[in-house]
């Protein structure tokens, strides 16, 4: 069962990322990037990673995916027929992407991956945590004002392109 639900989540993330970058509409292309993010969280569950998967879900697909999707309404030009869907660098992209393809295999082939006797210490959620809360907190409470002021500024820039 455990094999089954993981070739179902990669298939569903394969899909659905295929699909992010050929669909025309853009708002549909959103759709599906939660839907890979949503996919990407179950393989983290699989993977006893709680921690990683309800960070994926609140931070990528709660945050990130919303953030797009306001932009995309927001912004009338991408909302609207007038948009351009096809990329006029199509072969440059597609040579780049060979490039990162068998840079990417002759890495793989080329690392030799160390398997330790025992596994490490399990990282609890709660542990992280009370990290975040005590050690870490002032980068902590650093990012999200930073991400605040992204929120705002993706704002106030998609405000004065509707205009």
């Amino acid at each position: 069962m455990e094999a089954f639900t993981f070739y179902l989540f990669s298939f569903l993330i394969i899909i659905s990322a295929l699909a992010v970058v050929t669909m025309r509409n853009i708002f549909h292309c959103a759709l599906f990037l939660i839907l890979c993010l949503f996919s990407v969280a179950g393989i983290f569950v699989m993977l006893h990673a709680e921690f990683l998967a309800a960070v994926q879900v609140l931070i990528y697909v709660g945050a990130v995916s919303i953030l797009i999707i306001f932009a995309i309404m927001l912004t009338s030009r991408l909302a609207g027929r007038d948009a351009p869907v096809v990329n006029e660098q199509f072969f440059l992209g597609g040579f780049m992407s060979l490039v990162l393809l068998f840079s990417l295999v002759y890495t793989l082939k080329e690392t030799i991956f160390r398997v330790v006797a025992e596994p490490p210490a399990p990282q609890s959620t709660l542990r992280i945590g009370q990290m975040l809360m005590t050690d870490y907190v002032l980068p902590f409470e650093l990012v999200s004002v930073l991400l605040l002021a992204v929120l705002i500024g993706a704002i106030v820039l998609a405000r004065r392109e509707g205009n």
